[in-house]
């Protein structure tokens, strides 16, 4: 999550359908012999022929553009991020990581995922106290986008973890969890640093990336050694 958020458009497409027709000509005059007429009769019949396919091509085009104009609107575009969205966003990111890692910490089995998930705790909630400070220095008052639900995820992801029980596959969750999780952090800090209008807020963003990738690098690392791939972000 875009945590990242992305915003996908559909675009509709048509297909205009074109027939030729064509037939050979023949020089000269008929002549009034049953012959002649035969191929008068012939002539005439192709004729009516190509009159029933053209009329059917065209409603074939008909269609296609009736059902082209029944297609819906494009969605609008997604308003862009304020700093006060950002500020939102952000600190439900590291709240949310660091109460998954209080849960690990806990209850994992696998010595390197306990420790990982003390890391995400400790670095996490130094993260979301550099934001408070810094919104609190800007009089910034936090306010997530509407109709984000980031913070409805962390809560519903935790409360799994909580009543999951201990053991390897407990570790291999949370682990894979991590790994999706900070390469989609990764995301929303870089959309983030394009939006930021305060120079402080950019410089926040700026210095807590290599945290995350540092994240993302050690829970990588330690997925491989529980029987997954390490995912690509």
């Amino acid at each position: 999550m875009r945590t990242d958020i992305a915003y996908l458009v559909p675009v509709p497409m048509s297909m205009a359908i074109t027939t030729q027709f064509g037939g050979p000509m023949t020089r000269g005059l008929l002549l009034r012999t049953p012959l002649a007429m035969l191929c008068a009769a012939t002539v005439v019949a192709a004729c009516g022929k190509g009159d029933k396919t053209a009329d059917s091509a065209k409603a074939a085009d008909s269609a296609a553009a009736a059902a082209s104009a029944a297609m819906p609107a494009p969605a609008p575009a997604a308003p862009a991020l304020t700093d006060p969205n950002i500020a939102a966003i952000l600190d439900g990111a590291n709240a949310g990581d660091s109460s998954a890692g209080a849960v690990a910490a806990t209850k994992a089995t696998n010595g390197e995922v306990r420790s990982f998930g003390r890391n995400m705790m400790r670095d996490h909630h130094a993260l979301r106290k550099m934001g408070e400070d810094l919104v609190k220095k800007l009089g910034v008052t936090p306010v997530l986008p509407a109709g984000d639900d980031s913070q409805a995820a962390a809560t519903a992801w935790r409360d799994s973890l909580t009543a999951m029980p201990k053991g390897a596959a407990f570790d291999k969750a949370y682990i894979d969890h991590e790994v999706t999780y900070h390469q989609g952090l990764l995301q929303t800090a870089q959309a983030a640093l394009g939006a930021a209008q305060n120079a402080d807020l950019k410089a926040l963003i700026q210095k807590a990336a290599p945290n995350v990738q540092a994240h993302l690098d050690h829970a990588q690392k330690i997925q491989s050694t529980l029987g997954g791939a390490a995912m690509k972000p």
